[in-house]
């Protein structure tokens, strides 16, 4: 099996099981409705640690273009295979959401809030601030990318890795999922919210397009930022990378002490 289709179908296995609990949370006369955040945060884990058991023979098991650039940048990932990893990811999350339309056929049409039909393929924010929102899916990839790579090299989680990078989503999704509905994944958003705009959902609204780069830049930028402080931090215990990184933090906490006084 090669790259592509192994991130393909990863990333579908991912989708129908983590948009396809919020579904069943969402969707009127679903017998999991109301199940509440912490079930939705558990399945998106599962999602990811079963998507990457899938076909971690087959691929890198990114599953994510986030984490695919952010490994090209600082070269743990060949830049030759980039273009076919994000091709399946995308496809892989368009395909898992057409899923999920079609297992919950029936319930689309009893259930009338437009916001809670766009919630089951994409991210919205609780608050809407674009500067905070940017950040905080920044914050979150950071977190994911750092972590990701911290967890591949160490040995305690040699043979597990696929369940502790359940747990770190499943971390990231409890502690800071609440602003943004944390995508920490361009393809996670993007592909199901390409599929909200195509599919014949009864009484859908429109996709909410101005808000969609916020769930695709802000992730990969964060997923770079992390790679490159667990590179040139961590790793290389840098005095000049944690330097930039404090007064990178720094900018962070006046751009977003900004933003709040001029809204």
């Amino acid at each position: 099996m090669t790259g592509f289709y192994a991130e393909l179908i990863g990333t579908m296995v991912l989708i129908v099981f983590g948009s396809g609990v919020v579904a069943g949370n969402l969707l009127i006369k679903s017998k999991s409705f109301n199940m509440g955040w912490v079930g939705i945060t558990i399945a998106w884990a599962l999602g990811v640690t079963l998507g990457v058991y899938v076909v971690a023979g087959a691929s890198d098991a990114h599953l994510n273009p986030a984490v695919t650039l952010a490994f090209a940048m600082i070269g743990a990932f060949p830049w030759a295979e980039v273009p076919a990893y994000i091709a399946g990811q995308m496809i892989g999350a368009m395909l898992g959401a057409v899923l999920v339309y079609l297992v919950y056929s029936n319930h689309w049409k009893l259930t009338e809030s437009q916001g809670d039909k766009l919630g089951i393929f994409a991210t919205g924010p609780a608050d809407r601030n674009y500067t905070a929102n940017f950040i905080t899916e920044i914050i979150g990839t950071f977190m994911l990318t750092f972590g990701l790579l911290s967890i591949g090299a160490n040995e305690l989680s040699s043979g597990f890795n696929p369940i502790v990078v359940g747990l770190l989503i499943l971390a990231i999704g409890l502690s800071l999922g609440g602003p943004t509905g944390y995508a920490i994944n361009p393809a996670r958003d993007l592909g199901p919210r390409i599929a909200h705009a195509i599919l014949p959902i009864a009484g859908k609204g429109d996709s909410d397009w101005g808000y969609a780069w916020i769930p695709v830049v802000g992730p990969i930028v964060g997923g770079i930022a992390g790679a490159y402080f667990y590179d040139s931090v961590y790793a290389s215990h840098s005095v000049v990378g944690l330097i930039v990184f404090i007064v990178i933090v720094g900018a962070l906490v006046f751009v977003t002490k900004s933003s709040d006084q001029a809204a």
